[in-house]
């Protein structure tokens, strides 16, 4: 391996680089984009089923913030409601949908630099072509003779391992990127269909809440 870095030149060092800091946000990705660590399973019917009588405690709202993507939506809408049992539907709305964009955000962290190294590693390689090329014309003698062999074949070999390496690092980089793409708007279409469904349980509780602080209103009225 280390011959071929010498073969290569000082060309290829930004690809080495790039290389590494691939495999570094591919390690990344998987781990966070883990199932378990975006949409748990049943994580939204318990969410429903504990707060159909009331709504939670806060420190049982901070362990379901703390537990996935899907439980810091579920938290902003508890969050919500609790601060004020009268918002309005739009208010409560705002705040799932605002969760869901910094969740959003969250899942599509490093996939630009991904799709940044997918399309510069082929440039880095053609420059590196390049170079080698500029070292194989040098090569040649001001004479028209056959001049030097050993920097002429150094030329080749600097043009042709920057053109396969460069491939070598821009085709794995593109794969995994439009893996982790697909994956992240399949969780962010289920995040989206789980935030509109707990929006209506709580649109819900507030409706009955307000009606319940309405009738009691009108209770104590009748009874003055």
């Amino acid at each position: 391996m280390l011959s071929i870095l010498q073969a290569a030149g000082w060309p290829i060092l930004p690809l080495v680089a790039c290389s590494i800091l691939m495999l570094a946000l591919i390690i990344e990705r998987f781990t966070s984009l883990k199932v378990a660590k975006i949409m748990p399973a049943k994580l939204l019917d318990e969410a429903i089923a504990v707060s159909r009588a009331a709504l939670p405690s806060p420190d049982v709202v901070v362990q379901l913030e703390n537990n996935s993507a899907l439980g810091v939506v579920l938290a902003s809408g508890f969050r919500t409601l609790s601060r004020n049992p009268r918002c309005t539907e739009d208010d409560l709305r705002s705040a799932i949908e605002s969760a869901g964009r910094t969740v959003a955000h969250s899942l599509e962290r490093y996939l630009v630099a991904l799709a940044t190294i997918a399309s510069a590693a082929p440039l880095l390689g053609l420059l590196g072509t390049v170079i080698g090329m500029i070292e194989i014309f040098g090569a040649q003698a001001p004479t028209g003779g056959a001049g030097n062999p050993a920097q002429l074949a150094h030329g080749i070999s600097v043009a042709l391992y920057n053109t396969a390496f460069g491939l070598m690092v821009a085709i794995p980089a593109l794969i995994f990127w439009r893996y982790f793409r697909t994956t992240v708007d399949g969780h962010l279409l289920a995040l989206e269909l789980a935030g509109e469904r707990f929006f209506r349980h709580l649109n819900a509780m507030r409706t009955t809440s307000v009606a319940h602080e309405a009738w009691d209103a009108t209770r104590a009225g009748q009874l003055k």
